[in-house]
C-alpha cells in the first residue's frame, strides 16, 4: 500500500527510506507517486535531492537515484574545506568520478585532546578511519583522523615563461591550479629560463591581482624528454631522494649467508625477466614428481629476493619503503621503493652469486592443482639470467650459447610444469582481458624512438602462472596460522555495472544473460563469442570498463579477476611494499628467524598500511600514464597535420577520444567539429548519434584521423575526423550473430532499430578511463605488470 502525503512535504529520513527500500529503481517519477506530490512540488524535490546528492547521502546518475557506493573503514583523504558550522569536510583522495560521480563528503570529527599528529588544516591529506552516519543531515560519511600525511602544500611545479620587463609567470602543470599563474619577479627567478621546468614557493600577498611566487629549484628544460618524467614526479609528490639515514642503512647492511638457512646454491634456478630489467628478484625450477602417488605431477619452486632480511620493521629503510609504497617505472627511469645497494644488488638474484631468498615449494598434481606446499629460507645461486624472448626461442628450437645447455634439464621442465599448471587455470577460467600493453622505447639522447606491442609469450604466460600459485600459497599458509597479512583483493562489478554492460550488448544483439552468482566465466563467455568479429575490440573495452579496481586490504573479499578465494602479494617485495609485509608475516608464522613482522601489527594497523600502498600505486599508475601521454606528445609535436589511424576509445558528451593504433597516444574530437548536425550523447551504447542523418560514432570505431594540435605539457592531443566506420551508414555494420545454433540466439539486426537515445542523459567520461583497471607500466612480468 503506498503512503501518500498527508501533512506537508516529506523530510529528507522519509525520502532517503525510501530509497535505500528501492535501491537502483527509484527516480524522481517514483519518489512523487509514492509520496502524492504535485507538479508544483517537482522543484522542491528536485532540490532536495540535489542537496541530498552533494551530502553523499545518495548518488544521483542519470535519472535514477540510490545509496551512495560504500567506502572501506579506513582511506585516504583530502580535506578540502569547511562546513557551516565550521567543521572539517573531507572527500577520498582516489575517487573515480567517471564511473561513481562527485566524491562523497566526509565530515571530520575531531576529539577535544588530538592526538599528536592528527591536527589538520584545509588542504592537508589524511589517513582516516570512516563511517556512515546516522544523520540524513549534512555529508554521509563521518571520519576520525588517524594520521595527517601531507600538510597543505605551498609549492607549485611549473614552466617559467620570461617577460620583456625581467621577471616572468609561472604556469601551473598541475591542472588543478591551471587557471592560478603566479607572478615572479626579477629578483626571484633564482636564474630561471623561458621554458625552464621550475618549482616554485608561493608568496603570501594581501594584494588583488596574482599572487606571486619565488623559484625554489631548476628543474631542466621542458624541451628536453628526459624532464617529462620529472613532471610527474614532482607533481604527484613522489619521493625522488631517500634519506640520509636509509642510504647508510643500505651501505652497512652484509650480504646473506648461510646462517640460519637451507643450502639451495645446487638447485639450478634460473630467472626470467624482460631484456632492460634492473633487478631480478625471483626464480623458478621445476621438476617431474618422482613420488609414485602423483604420477604425471611436478614440483615447482619459486625463489624470491629476502628483501625482509634487510629491511627490518621501524628502521629508515622501512620508513622510507613505506612512504614510497612501491617503485615507480617510467620509460626513461624507475624510481625505486629500495635504495640500489639493496635492489640492484644484495636483493638481485644475478647469476653465480650467493643470495638470500624466500622460496616456497609446490607439488602439483597431474590435472595442475597445487597439492600442497612449504616456505623455506634458503640461500641460493641463480643459474642463469635470461629474458622471456631467449627462453622461449629455445623452447621453440632456436636456443643460444646460454640457453642450449640449459634447455633439457632446466628449461624443458619449466614449461612441461607450466602445460600441466595451465590445466587447472583454464579449469578455474579466469577473467581472460589480455589486452595489448604498449611500450615506448628511447634514443640514447631521451628522445622517443618508436612504441612497439610486445609479442605475448608462453614464457611470460608461464612466469606469471608460477607467481600467481606462489602468492595463493602465501596467502593460505598465513591463514593457516592465523597471522594478520595484507590480502590483494578484487571486487566483483557492482550489479548497475553488470545492468549498464548487459544494456549495452542488447544493443548490440549479443547474448547476454547472468543466472546464478557473478562469475568471470560470464564476461570470458561473451568475449569468445566475439573473437574475430569486428565488435570485439568494443566490447573488450566496455567489459574492462565495468570490472572494478583492484586494492590492497587486510580484510579478504577474495579476487574476483583471477576467480580466487584468496590471494596476497609474495613475489615482488623490492617493489611492493604489500609483499614485504607477507614475507615478514611468513619469517614470523614459519620462524625463520629476523626480519618478521613485529606482534604489534594487527589487522587494525595492517588496514591503515593497505590503504596507504592503495593510493600510492594508483598515483604511481597515474603518474606513469601521465609521464607516457606527455612524451608522445613532445614526440608528435612536430607533425601537426599529419594522418593516423585509430579506434574510437571514449565517448562523452565534449567528443570522441581515439587511441591511435601507431603509438597508442589518445587525443581528442571535439563534438563541434563533427559537423554541422546535432549528436545525441547515448550512453547505453556508448555512442554518438546524429539526429539528422542517423550516423553512429561508437566506442571501438576504426578511423582515419589528422593531428591539429599537440600540448606537450599537458600530454594532450587533438585530433580532426577524416573517416570513419561508421560515417557513410549504421546499417553498414556487420550485426553479430552469434557461432553456437541455438534456438535462443537473437535475430542480427543492425544497431539503429533500437530505442531512440536520450538527449538528456549526464554521463560523464575522459581519455583513457578505467585502462589502468588491468595493466600498469611495470616490469611486464605477469602479475608484475597487472594491477590487479
Amino acid at each position: 500500500m503506498k503512503r501518500k502525503k498527508d501533512h506537508g512535504f516529506p523530510d529528507r529520513s522519509a525520502i532517503v527510506a525510501f530509497i535505500k527500500a528501492n535501491q537502483g529503481n527509484v527516480g524522481t517519477r517514483e519518489i512523487a507517486r509514492e509520496f502524492g506530490l504535485k507538479n508544483a512540488d517537482r522543484v522542491e524535490l528536485k532540490r532536495m535531492l540535489r542537496e541530498l546528492a552533494d551530502d553523499g547521502i545518495i548518488k544521483k546518475k542519470r535519472h535514477k537515484v540510490s545509496e551512495p557506493d560504500t567506502l572501506p573503514p579506513t582511506l585516504l583523504a583530502d580535506i578540502t574545506g569547511r562546513d557551516s558550522d565550521g567543521e572539517l569536510i573531507a572527500s577520498p583522495a582516489e575517487w573515480d568520478e567517471v564511473e561513481s560521480g562527485e566524491p562523497p563528503k566526509i565530515l571530520i570529527e575531531m576529539p577535544r585532546r588530538p592526538k599528536p599528529g592528527t591536527a589538520a588544516g584545509v588542504g592537508d591529506r589524511a589517513l582516516l578511519r570512516v563511517e556512515r552516519s546516522d544523520e540524513t543531515e549534512g555529508p554521509a560519511w563521518r571520519g576520525r583522523i588517524i594520521k595527517v600525511i601531507d600538510k597543505a602544500k605551498s609549492r607549485i611545479l611549473g614552466v617559467f615563461r620570461e617577460l620583456p620587463e625581467g621577471g616572468g609567470r609561472l604556469v601551473p602543470v598541475d591542472k588543478k591550479f591551471a587557471d592560478r599563474e603566479l607572478n615572479i619577479a626579477k629578483t626571484d627567478t633564482h636564474g630561471a629560463q623561458d621554458g625552464d621546468l621550475v618549482s616554485v614557493d608561493i608568496v603570501r600577498s594581501r594584494g588583488f591581482g596574482l599572487a606571486s611566487g619565488r623559484v625554489k629549484e631548476k628543474l631542466g628544460s621542458v624541451k628536453s624528454e628526459k624532464a617529462i618524467s620529472l613532471i610527474a614526479i614532482y607533481a604527484h609528490d613522489i619521493p625522488l631522494q631517500f634519506s640520509a639515514a636509509a642510504e647508510r642503512e643500505a651501505e652497512a647492511a652484509e650480504p646473506a649467508n648461510l646462517r640460519g638457512r637451507e643450502d639451495w646454491r645446487d638447485v639450478p634456478l634460473v630467472t626470467i625477466d624482460p631484456p632492460d630489467a634492473k633487478d631480478h628478484d625471483d626464480a623458478v625450477h621445476a621438476q617431474p614428481d618422482d613420488d609414485p602417488n602423483n604420477k604425471g605431477g611436478f614440483i615447482v619452486n619459486v625463489a624470491i629476493a629476502d628483501v625482509s632480511f634487510y629491511v627490518r620493521p621501524g628502521t629508515a629503510l622501512d620508513r622510507d619503503a613505506l612512504d614510497r609504497g612501491n617503485s615507480v617505472y617510467f620509460p626513461d627511469r624507475v624510481v625505486p621503493m629500495l635504495p640500489e645497494r639493496i635492489s640492484n644488488n644484495l636483493c638481485s638474484l644475478v647469476p653465480g652469486e650467493p643470495r638470500g631468498a624466500l622460496a616456497v615449494r609446490m607439488v602439483l598434481g597431474p590435472d595442475g592443482r597445487k597439492r600442497s606446499h612449504s616456505f623455506h629460507r634458503i640461500l641460493m645461486r641463480s643459474a642463469a639470467k635470461l629474458s622471456y624472448a631467449q627462453a622461449q626461442a629455445a623452447i621453440d628450437g632456436k636456443p643460444d650459447d646460454i640457453t642450449g645447455p640449459l634447455l633439457e634439464p632446466i628449461l624443458k621442465p619449466l614449461y612441461a610444469a607450466y602445460a600441466c599448471a595451465k590445466r587447472a587455470r583454464d579449469e578455474r577460467d579466469p577473467l581472460n582481458l589480455d589486452l595489448p600493453e604498449r611500450k615506448i622505447l628511447l634514443k640514447s639522447d631521451g628522445t622517443v624512438d618508436r612504441v612497439v606491442v610486445p609479442e605475448r609469450l608462453d614464457a611470460h604466460k608461464l612466469i606469471e602462472e608460477f607467481m600467481i600459485l606462489a602468492n595463493v600459497a602465501a596467502a593460505e599458509m598465513l591463514e593457516k596460522r592465523s597471522l594478520p597479512l595484507i590480502y590483494r583483493v578484487h571486487d566483483e562489478p557492482t550489479l548497475e555495472k553488470v545492468h549498464a554492460l548487459a544494456e549495452f550488448l542488447e544493443t548490440l544483439d549479443v547474448p547476454f544473460t547472468k543466472s546464478g552468482a557473478l562469475r568471470p566465466t560470464l564476461f570470458n563467455r561473451v568475449l569468445a563469442q566475439l573473437e574475430g568479429h569486428d565488435y570485439y575490440p568494443l566490447v573488450s573495452e566496455v567489459v574492462l570498463r565495468a570490472q572494478a579496481q583492484a586494492e590492497y586490504s587486510s580484510e579478504n573479499y577474495g579476487h574476483f579477476g583471477l576467480n580466487l578465494r584468496r590471494y596476497a602479494h609474495f613475489t615482488s617485495p623490492i617493489r611492493r611494499y604489500a609483499d614485504l609485509v607477507v614475507h615478514r608475516a611468513l619469517v614470523r608464522a614459519l620462524g625463520l628467524g629476523e626480519g618478521a613482522l613485529p606482534d604489534s601489527e594487527t589487522p587494525e594497523t595492517l588496514s591503515e598500511v593497505a590503504a596507504h600502498i592503495s593510493v600510492t600505486e594508483r598515483r604511481a599508475m597515474k603518474a606513469e600514464r601521465e609521464t607516457v601521454d606527455r612524451l608522445i606528445a613532445h614526440h608528435l609535436a612536430d607533425r601537426i597535420g599529419a594522418s593516423f589511424q585509430g579506434r574510437v576509445s571514449g565517448v562523452t558528451r565534449a567528443g570522441l577520444f581515439v587511441k591511435l593504433s601507431e603509438t597508442g597516444a589518445d587525443g581528442l574530437i571535439p563534438i563541434r567539429s563533427l559537423g554541422t548536425e546535432y549528436f545525441n550523447y547515448d550512453e547505453s551504447r556508448h555512442a554518438l548519434v546524429g539526429t539528422r542523418s542517423g550516423t553512429i560514432y561508437q566506442l571501438g570505431d576504426v578511423v582515419d584521423v589528422r593531428l591539429i594540435e599537440a600540448a606537450p605539457i599537458a600530454g594532450a592531443l587533438r585530433f580532426e575526423l577524416l573517416s570513419s566506420q561508421s560515417e557513410s551508414s549504421p546499417r553498414e555494420r556487420r550485426p553479430f550473430r552469434p557461432q553456437r545454433k541455438s534456438s535462443k540466439a537473437h535475430p542480427g539486426r543492425s544497431p539503429e532499430k533500437k530505442r531512440k537515445p536520450e538527449t538528456q542523459k549526464s554521463g560523464k567520461g575522459k581519455k583513457g578511463q578505467g585502462k589502468n583497471q588491468t595493466k600498469s607500466k611495470g616490469k611486464g612480468k605477469g602479475q608484475k605488470g597487472k594491477a590487479w
